[in-house]
């Protein structure tokens, strides 16, 4: 066993619990004064005074010294896309110039334009760009993310992306959570008949991934022009037999009744809302579903903003996540994503950081693991270069993660990565 102190703190500042919090309590953050935070192997073992930790254990393996600093929970990102090849900041331009996301995608642009050069990526070009990838969600103290395939469009690219997933969780300090993604899209080659590609998918890509043992969850853009309301419930019908958890990418575009649909199928998670419903909302706030909302990409593409303050008086379990992907959110900065949430979906610092942590943990069905610091759970922490909390957002545009502790492990040291 190994042990871990992180003592000097200003303060530590956290949700608790093990399940989503909503309404009031989202905003409730507990707040321990000059604590210290022990860790053994990968658990916490203990938070609070420093004087009762030093009556209780033994001098610690290795002390963390937070400086002042504000310690917070690892950040936990719900919805990613991490695996492609190819790039696309072609597009970024032409939507500047006042084209739409949806035009460029008619134009052989948008998804498409990924799959076709990830199709042709073999598994150590992805991995290779993957990897780095990862190391920056760390810098940015996230500790775990969840990582969606969805550029391949056919079996055999489909596999090997989950496969790059399932290697860089084994070799990054990272926690990588694997969900299928393949109705990411209609391809090329299907696009005559769509529903030779929803059968396909149902007949052949789902059933083989589940026998290889290569996702957690599945996945489906349930959206006008690519999976309907009908053809997402025939995608989902084995995710029971599979053992998968279901997300939903979800009234994105339009109010097509996704977030009612992610509710009716029990999901861990309904994510975009930007187009979401009266009664979607209703929905929502009813059920165990979390609501992952997706600010950097409404920034990115200058659309409009999910309606989080609706959504959260309403009773819904909100969360946050950076759907990081090369088309429309390239970024792997939670920090940016808090500062969205705050100061362009009317959320407040503490709401935005149970959202980025235990309820990010909810929706990806970790929250008895990950999400809070709490005896028994992983030592996933990360200590700001400030003294308060809300030098995450306040200070902006910059890197405020100093230390990241993974599974009781320091793995960022003054901004720089040591694992």
């Amino acid at each position: 066993m190994t042990s871990l102190l992180v003592r000097g703190a200003s303060r530590v500042v956290t949700p608790s619990g093990t399940t989503a919090r909503r309404g009031e309590a989202l905003g409730e953050l507990a707040k321990y004064e000059g604590a210290v935070i022990r860790c053994e192997d990968e658990e916490i073992v203990f938070v609070g005074p420093s004087d009762e930790h030093d009556g209780k254990f033994p001098p610690p393996d290795e002390v963390l010294d937070a400086a002042g600093g504000c310690v917070l929970p690892g950040f936990v990102d719900p919805h990613t896309h991490p695996v492609w090849a190819g790039s696309r900041e072609d597009e970024f331009n032409r939507r500047l110039r006042g084209e739409s996301y949806m035009a460029i995608a008619r134009s052989g642009g948008g998804i498409n334009a990924t799959v076709r050069a990830t199709r042709a990526a073999g598994f150590d070009e992805l991995l290779g760009g993957t990897l780095p990838r990862l190391d920056t969600f760390l810098l940015h103290g996230t500790t775990t993310v969840e990582a969606k395939s969805g550029y391949g469009l056919d079996l055999a690219t489909e596999v090997r992306m989950l496969e790059v997933i399932r290697e860089t969780d084994r070799r990054h300090p990272v926690d990588l959570v694997p969900t299928c993604l393949a109705a990411h899209e209609v391809p090329p080659e299907h696009r005559d008949d769509p529903e030779r590609w929803v059968r396909l998918l149902v007949e052949t890509i789902h059933p083989e991934i589940a026998r290889l043992g290569l996702a957690e969850a599945v996945d489906v853009f349930c959206e006008e022009g690519v999976f309907d309301l009908d053809q997402t419930r025939r995608l989902l019908a084995d995710a029971g037999r599979y053992g998968w958890g279901i997300h939903l990418h979800a009234d994105e575009l339009t109010p097509l009744g996704g977030a009612e649909l992610a509710v009716e199928l029990g999901a861990l998670s309904a994510d975009h809302l930007v187009h979401v419903t009266d009664r979607g909302i209703e929905a929502l706030a009813g059920s165990d579903t979390v609501a992952v909302l997706l600010p950097g990409t409404s920034f990115f593409l200058r659309s409009s903003y999910a309606p989080a303050r609706r959504m959260i008086e309403a009773g819904c379990a909100v969360a946050l996540a950076t759907d990081c992907n090369p088309g429309s959110s390239p970024t792997e900065s939670m920090p940016m994503i808090l500062a969205l949430a705050t100061l362009a979906m009317g959320m407040t610092v503490e709401e935005a950081i149970t959202a980025a942590t235990l309820n990010t943990a909810a929706a990806i069905g970790r929250a008895d693991a990950i999400g809070s610091l709490e005896v028994g759970k992983h030592a996933d922490l990360v200590v700001l270069w400030e003294p308060t909390h809300f030098h995450v957002v306040y200070h902006y545009g910059i890197n405020p993660i100093r230390h990241v502790v993974k599974n009781g492990r320091h793995v960022v040291k003054n901004g720089r990565l040591i694992h």
